[in-house]
């Protein structure tokens, strides 16, 4: 029998059935209450914003920096099969984060508030709207700019290069934005808002 830690669709079945085992076995009578809905959707949002944050950190702390020193021949690699596919994840996960995200302040009764920066709630706002931002960057600066720079669509030269640059640029600036965005994040349920 072949190991199923060999396939990551496998893997994540194991690892949800093990995630439903703890729920049944620790919080049987919880199941399918309001907090548990709530706790559903942040759990939910959590797990997409480890896949956003974690591919956002991966092209600026590995892909970015080692593309130079990658010999020529084996860049095609890179460009054409694990770019384009970590750039699936890397947009649909901060899509995903955004959606779990506003469902959580929803049913917590708080996204009008921490929107508009309302007493209580204001430190989360800020981290809700730098997600925001940093959102909007993937879908409409950086993945079309990387549709360009990898060739996925016709694109001259000087136009590939001006977008590899504006890609990388974008995706700096929401890694900035990204530690104060994790701070907000967090702080607001330690120490308030």
């Amino acid at each position: 029998m072949k190991n199923p830690l060999e396939n990551l669709h496998l893997t994540l079945i194991i690892g949800v059935v093990l995630a439903v085992v703890a729920l049944l076995l620790l919080h049987p009578g919880d199941v399918f209450s309001g907090p548990w809905w709530q706790f559903f959707f942040r759990w939910l949002h959590v797990l997409a914003g480890i896949l956003w944050i974690g591919l956002l950190y991966y092209f600026n702390f590995v892909q970015i920096p080692s593309m130079p020193k990658i010999p020529d021949e084996h860049k095609p690699a890179i460009g054409k099969v694990i770019a384009p596919n970590a750039l699936f994840w890397f947009r649909w996960a901060a899509a995903a984060t955004v959606l779990f995200g506003a469902i959580t302040a929803l049913a917590n009764g708080y996204l009008v508030e921490a929107l508009t920066f309302q007493d209580g709630v204001r430190t989360i706002g800020l981290g809700m709207w730098l997600a925001l931002i940093m959102a909007f960057n993937v879908w409409f600066v950086i993945w079309p700019n990387q549709k360009r720079a990898l060739g996925l669509v016709e694109a001259d030269a000087d136009s590939k290069k001006r977008s590899a640059r504006t890609a990388m640029l974008f995706s700096r600036t929401n890694t900035m934005l990204s530690i104060p965005m994790l701070y907000a994040m967090i702080a607001q349920q330690n120490i308030g808002g």
